[in-house]
């Protein structure tokens, strides 16, 4: 795998690839805010941002991966407090007014 195959997205915690993550790698679910790194669509590994938790499939190569996902989400808690780092990837908008239409 190469990192510029990598994609790294925010996932929910239920979410199957998640859930199915964990069940390969054999850990307890991930919970808060989870971070998937997916390589041609596949995901090789997940991260929760809240307490640095891991799964990775371990059929693939994913410790690129997960060190990936490790600077990610360091930069996440670095970056923005808890609360406002939760309504940012749950994607909260409720300050937001919609963005006026043209004419």
């Amino acid at each position: 795998m190469t990192s510029s195959s990598l994609t790294v997205r925010q996932a929910r915690p239920a979410e199957q690839a998640v859930e199915l993550l964990a069940q390969l790698d054999a850990v307890k679910a991930l919970t808060g805010l989870v971070l998937v790194a997916e390589a041609e669509g596949r995901p090789v590994a997940a991260i929760s941002v809240d307490d640095g938790r891991t799964a990775a499939d371990p059929f693939l190569p994913s410790a690129d991966a997960v060190a990936v996902l490790r600077m990610r989400a360091a930069q996440l808690q670095s970056d923005v407090s808890a609360g406002a780092r939760r309504r940012r990837f749950a994607g909260w908008r409720a300050n937001r007014r919609p963005a006026a239409r043209a004419a």
